[in-house]
């Protein structure tokens, strides 16, 4: 009884925020859903997980979930015929991804699963789908932060009414621990980590602006509700009792990108110029230091976990990468193909489902060709934040603070490598709205 009561007021709660956020979304389109639900989708369970009767196996993924993304891909496609959605301008604008996706299609050839792998990528072209979905919109900017705040009023309280009252969804218990870790409406403990750092750094993004424009919300309540929202997802962030961290990664990447907010807020502050150079080299240097940390069996992080209530081999990984690193060497150029590696038989063999490291394994799947394609788009994204600095500022810092957050977070887990992860996708969201900007958003957000 206490836990239907309290899945009735949480509902009620989360459709406020959600009509709340309508009134500042009134330039936003119903077809702007599209992309949401299919956020809300990567972000949380399978559907499969929530309806066990349908599950299936890691290979195949379950079919009601193979329906789903169907549906919500034909929605898609509808709606961008619809607006007459120039597919050739939009790859010429993000050829980058292009290039990704091209050669991704191309490693199912050589994948030892061709039809697997065949599957996995055609979720990697929904990503792009997806976002192109936000491009067409009027007021892209304007969507890209409605999708945002729905994502994060709703899925935040709702990881807090599963974690609390239905601990059979929001709760598990690590295999050989045994210690409870907080999964909430992810399907893992890192997958609530990620949700709560980028919905961290969108909130205190968006308070920062609303205070430095000295914005009106169209609701009075408005401010409030974002603080108390920030305050639950750093709850959710902290994790159990115990712990430290429900994920020490994405604590750790969350940390990084606020880092370097502040420092740009106080460079523009003073007047003080930031070369595109220097721009380019953070995430170079950090995605430097991730491959080294794999080649250096985590040596160069372990005093990092420790400080974060982790063990010096970064819970296990250490071991991880000294397993996959043969592995990955045995195709080095051109690794195993896209989604060509994680079978139900290797994850019984390795015990996991991920390198836990995104380079490990982008040069798992990919090889050395993908890595320098991933490196390529990352390098994209900085000259495309650098240039939204100059035309407006406030999105250029979240465009760029995104992007430390991701290459921050592949250090210890895997998301790089694929466009349908959600701390990936968000990254590519935001790189294809830089692709066009929009006039109205520019007047509309002013400068600090």
């Amino acid at each position: 009884m206490l836990s239907t009561l309290a899945l009735v007021l949480c509902s009620i709660f989360v459709i406020f925020l959600l009509r709340i956020e309508r009134k500042q979304a009134v330039d936003v389109t119903r077809a702007s859903w599209i992309p949401t639900i299919w956020i809300f989708y990567i972000a949380g369970k399978p559907l499969g997980v929530w309806f066990p009767q349908f599950r299936g196996s890691p290979d195949a993924g379950s079919p009601i979930d193979r329906i789903f993304l169907i549906l919500v891909m034909c929605f898609a496609l509808f709606v961008l015929a619809r607006r007459s959605f120039s597919w050739a301008h939009a790859m010429q604008k993000n050829a980058w991804v292009v290039v990704m996706l091209l050669f991704m299609l191309a490693s199912v050839l050589w994948s030892d699963i061709p039809y697997t792998s065949l599957s996995r990528w055609v979720r990697e072209v929904q990503a792009f789908i997806m976002a192109s979905v936000v491009l067409s919109e009027p007021f892209p900017r304007h969507t890209m932060e409605s999708i945002f705040k729905r994502t994060i009023y709703v899925l935040i309280p709702f990881s807090v009414l599963l974690i609390k009252y239905f601990p059979e969804y929001g709760v598990a218990f690590g295999r050989w621990s045994g210690s409870q870790m907080w999964i909430g409406v992810a399907q893992q403990k890192n997958g609530l980590g990620r949700l709560a750092s980028i919905s961290i750094l969108f909130l205190v993004w968006a308070l920062v602006k609303r205070w430095k424009a000295h914005e009106t919300p169209a609701n009075k309540y408005q401010t409030h509700i974002d603080i108390f929202i920030l305050a639950i997802a750093v709850w959710l962030l902290r994790g159990p009792g115990g712990d430290l961290f429900t994920s020490a990664t994405s604590a750790y990447a969350l940390g990084a990108a606020l880092l370097v907010y502040f420092g740009l807020i106080v460079m523009k502050r003073y007047n003080l110029k930031i070369s595109m150079g220097l721009l380019m080299l953070m995430p170079v240097v950090i995605i430097l230091f991730g491959i080294i940390t794999v080649l250096m069996s985590g040596a160069s992080v372990g005093f990092l976990a420790s400080s974060a209530g982790r063990d010096a081999s970064l819970t296990g990984r250490t071991d991880i990468w000294a397993e996959l690193l043969p592995v990955a060497m045995q195709r080095p150029i051109l690794g195993k193909g896209f989604g060509g590696f994680w079978t139900s038989k290797t994850i019984d063999l390795f015990r996991i489902s991920e390198a836990h490291n995104g380079y490990l394994e982008a040069f798992i799947g990919l090889g050395i060709l993908g890595v320098l394609l991933i490196l390529a788009f990352v390098l994209s994204c900085c000259r495309r934040s650098y240039r939204e600095l100059s035309a407006n500022f406030y999105w250029g810092t979240l465009f760029y603070c995104y992007i430390i957050m991701v290459v921050v977070h592949n250090i210890a887990e895997a998301s790089i490598d694929s466009l349908a992860n959600h701390m990936s996708a968000v990254l590519l969201f935001l790189y294809v709205l830089s692709s066009s900007a929009s006039t109205y958003d520019h007047n509309k957000e002013g400068d600090i």
